[in-house]
């Protein structure tokens, strides 16, 4: 199924990114928020990263999607179709994190490339797609994401550790923000914001009252299967949903008060920690 248009597809290849606004309806985006808020599961399991300055980034993060809510979001085409057109082939499910930016707490992550982590994992080619989907409305006030246009262009840049994080080598990073376009990705509930694995990110502290939640779920190409083993898998078959499948299991989620199946692991078992990549 078509989800982008050729304009679409062509936005994302030349700036390594497209923003699709209102993926997800009101309904379905205000049930992933509740379910996410009330899993004991998620909270117990969310790691924190200091951020270099005092101040934590906290998230949960997991391998298989499931068939939970969190799984059907992962899973349905509206996200799937559209990543597969993007990489010209079929994908797989990476992993899958939530970002638990609080109010007043949550803490920045530096500029980085997602293929700066994946790399370490065999990944040979960087044919890999990152899918947020705002959970909470995402302002510069309480740190949305920023990227830099075009960034994707630049290649692979080496990552150094910086606080418990893995940041981009800021020599390279000063020089590509000076010649490249800064963008605010400022996003309501409902938005996803699809991005290359090679494309320059970070997100600033959350100084505001408001908290900034998200899912954010990781895609590699089917013939980009890693060689070796690590922490994330190899290529798994991935059964999508349609996409009616979001709004049943989350309205059943809640008309049976089950609590979800999903099961979390530790953030620097899955996403390769600063001092482990620093190590390598």
């Amino acid at each position: 199924m078509n989800v982008l248009t050729n304009d679409q597809i062509k936005a994302f290849n030349r700036d390594g990114y497209l923003l699709v606004r209102g993926l997800f309806n009101a309904e379905e985006i205000t049930l992933l928020g509740r379910a996410s808020r009330e899993d004991k599961a998620m909270d117990l399991s969310a790691a924190a990263v200091d951020d270099g300055k005092g101040h934590p980034v906290r998230l949960s993060a997991w391998n298989h999607p499931g068939d939970g809510i969190y799984g059907m979001f992962a899973r349905c085409r509206r996200v799937v179709d559209a990543v597969e057109q993007l990489l010209d082939d079929e994908v797989y499910h990476y992993h899958s994190k939530m970002i638990l930016k609080d109010a007043r707490t949550g803490g920045a992550w530096a500029w980085h490339q997602d293929y700066g982590y994946w790399y370490q994992n065999g990944c040979l080619f960087p044919d890999m797609v990152s899918v947020m989907m705002a959970v909470d409305r995402a302002t510069k006030l309480n740190g949305c994401l920023q990227v830099l246009r075009g960034s994707h262009k630049l290649g692979r840049v080496n990552h150094i550790l910086s606080g418990e994080q893995a940041g981009a080598d800021l020599e390279r990073v000063e020089e590509a923000v000076a010649r490249l376009d800064l963008v605010y990705c400022e996003m309501e509930p409902g938005d996803a914001l699809f991005f290359h694995c090679n494309t320059l990110h970070r997100s600033a502290q959350n100084n505001s009252e408001f908290p900034r939640w998200s899912l954010i779920s990781c895609y590699n190409a089917k013939h980009n299967n890693p060689y070796k083993e690590s922490h994330h898998p190899r290529y798994t078959p991935l059964a999508k949903v349609d996409d009616s499948e979001v709004l049943r299991v989350a309205r059943d989620r809640f008309a049976h008060n089950r609590t979800g199946g999903v099961d979390f692991v530790d953030f620097k078992k899955i996403d390769a920690s600063a001092k482990s990549l620093a190590e390598k």
